[in-house]
C-alpha cells in the first residue's frame, strides 16, 4: 500500500481516482480544520474580533506558495464564488464580448451567462480542436475569436472535461498588449502544477485550495493585480466595506471580499497547514510520481481501446489529472455504476460531444495497484472486451 494513503481519510476499500472533483484532505490538515472550529466555539466573540488577523496570517504562506503578494489575495469559498463576484463587478455594456472556450465549467458558465443577460454583453465560446498537438496552435486558434469588442478573456488553466492545460501565459501576454482584461479559472491548478501568479500575468486568477492543495472543503482564493482591484465589488456587502478608505495603490481587496457575515472560516485558516503538509512530504516528487502513474494509465487504456490519446503522451498538456478515450458505450452512467459496484472504482466518465472519456486523477495516496484494478475492470467492462 502507498504509505501516504494512511494519512488520508478516504475509504480504504475504494479505488479513489476522482481527486479532481472534490479533493481529499489529509488527517493532519483535517485536524487543524477541526482545531480552528473548536477555537471558534470556545469564544465566538473574541474569535471574530480577531478574524481579520487570522485571515491575514493565513494569506502570508498562501501568497508565498502562489507567487503573489498577500495583499493581492482574498479568501473565497471556491472558484464559482470568485467567478460570480468578478462577473457581477465588471461594468459590462451591451455588445461587450467575453471570450472563452467550449471547455469551461458549467457553474462558471452560468455565472457569466447571468451577468451577460443583465448587461446585454455576449459570452463567446471558442472551440478547442481535439486532439491537441502544439500550444502555439491553441493560442492561434483561440486568438481568432478576439474582436474589437472583446472586453475580457476568461479561461480555465486546466479544463474540467478534458484536463487539458491551456497556454494561458501566452494568451495573457497577448491580451495585455491589446488592453484586454484576463481572468483565469485555476480550479485544478494550485497544488497540481507550480504557479507564480505575478509572472503568469492574469488580471484576475481564482483557484481552489480544497482540490489539489489538500485543504478542507470551502477554501478558495481570488487574486487581482493591483491596478484592477478597484474594479472588484463585494458580492455580499458587510462591515469591512469602506470605499472611502481605499487609495489608488490599494483598493482593499480582502476587506471587500472576505467578510460576508457570520460563517465558518476554518477551511481557509487551515490552508497554511495544507501547504506545510506538502512541503514536509516532498510534494514535487509526489507530483512527478503521480504523473508517471497517470501517463502509464492513459497509455494502457489507449492500447486497450486502440484509440489515440487526446494529447501527446509525453507532453505538458496534463499533470496529475488526464483523460483517456473510451470505446463508445450506449449507457455511460451504467458503466460508471458497474465500475463502482463491482470494482469499487470512483472515477468520472465523461461524454464530451461525440467522444467518451475516463477522467483519471492520480494523487499521492494512489498506487500501481489502483491503476491495475482500473485496467482489469475496463478490460472486462468495455464493449468487445472480456475478462481474462
Amino acid at each position: 500500500m502507498n504509505p501516504l494513503k494512511k494519512l488520508f481519510l478516504l475509504d480504504p476499500e475504494v479505488v479513489y481516482l476522482n481527486h479532481g472533483s472534490l479533493g481529499a484532505c489529509p488527517r493532519p490538515v483535517f485536524k487543524a480544520y477541526q482545531d480552528w472550529q473548536r477555537r471558534l466555539e470556545r469564544q465566538p466573540i473574541q474569535f471574530f474580533n480577531q478574524l481579520g488577523q487570522f485571515y491575514q496570517a493565513a494569506r502570508q504562506p498562501l501568497g508565498a506558495y502562489l507567487g503573489a503578494d498577500p495583499q493581492d489575495l482574498a479568501f473565497v469559498l471556491n472558484v464559482t464564488h470568485a467567478v460570480s463576484l468578478v462577473s457581477r463587478s465588471l461594468a459590462l455594456e451591451a455588445g461587450d464580448e467575453i471570450l472563452t472556450t467550449d471547455q469551461e465549467y458549467g457553474a462558471c458558465n452560468s455565472a457569466w451567462n447571468f451577468a451577460c443577460r443583465k448587461s446585454g454583453a455576449l459570452y463567446i465560446h471558442r472551440p478547442v480542436r481535439l486532439p491537441v498537438h502544439l500550444a502555439e496552435e491553441i493560442v492561434e486558434d483561440f486568438w481568432q475569436g478576439v474582436t474589437p469588442r472583446t472586453r475580457l478573456i476568461y479561461l480555465s488553466h486546466i479544463t474540467s472535461p478534458t484536463a487539458l492545460r491551456l497556454p494561458v501565459e501566452e494568451i495573457c501576454r497577448k491580451a495585455r498588449q491589446q488592453d484586454i482584461l484576463t481572468f483565469i479559472d485555476g480550479a485544478h491548478a494550485p497544488g497540481q502544477i507550480p504557479l507564480n501568479l505575478e509572472e503568469l500575468g492574469a488580471d484576475f486568477y481564482t483557484g481552489n485550495c480544497h482540490k489539489w492543495m489538500l485543504s478542507p472543503k470551502g477554501a478558495g482564493f481570488l487574486y487581482a493585480r493591483r491596478p484592477v482591484q478597484k474594479m472588484v465589488e463585494p458580492l455580499i456587502v458587510s462591515w469591512t466595506y469602506h470605499p472611502e478608505k481605499a487609495t489608488p495603490e490599494w483598493a482593499g481587496l480582502a476587506d471587500y471580499v472576505e467578510w460576508i457575515g457570520t460563517r465558518d472560516p476554518a477551511a481557509a485558516l487551515a490552508v497554511p497547514v495544507a501547504i506545510d503538509f506538502m512541503e514536509k512530504h516532498n510534494w514535487e516528487e509526489v507530483r512527478q510520481a503521480c504523473h508517471a502513474l497517470l501517463r502509464q494509465a492513459i497509455q494502457r487504456i489507449c492500447d486497450l481501446t486502440g484509440l489515440p490519446p487526446l494529447y501527446p503522451i509525453d507532453s505538458g498538456f496534463y499533470s496529475q489529472m488526464g483523460v483517456a478515450p473510451l470505446t463508445p458505450v450506449a449507457d455511460l452512467a451504467g458503466l460508471k455504476k458497474r465500475l463502482y459496484e463491482e470494482y469499487r472504482i470512483e472515477m468520472p466518465l465523461i461524454q464530451w460531444k461525440e467522444q467518451q472519456f475516463a477522467r483519471i486523477s492520480v494523487q499521492g495516496y494512489n498506487s500501481q495497484e489502483d491503476i491495475d484494478v482500473l485496467l482489469k475492470a475496463l478490460e472486462s467492462c468495455l464493449p468487445g472486451r472480456h475478462s481474462t
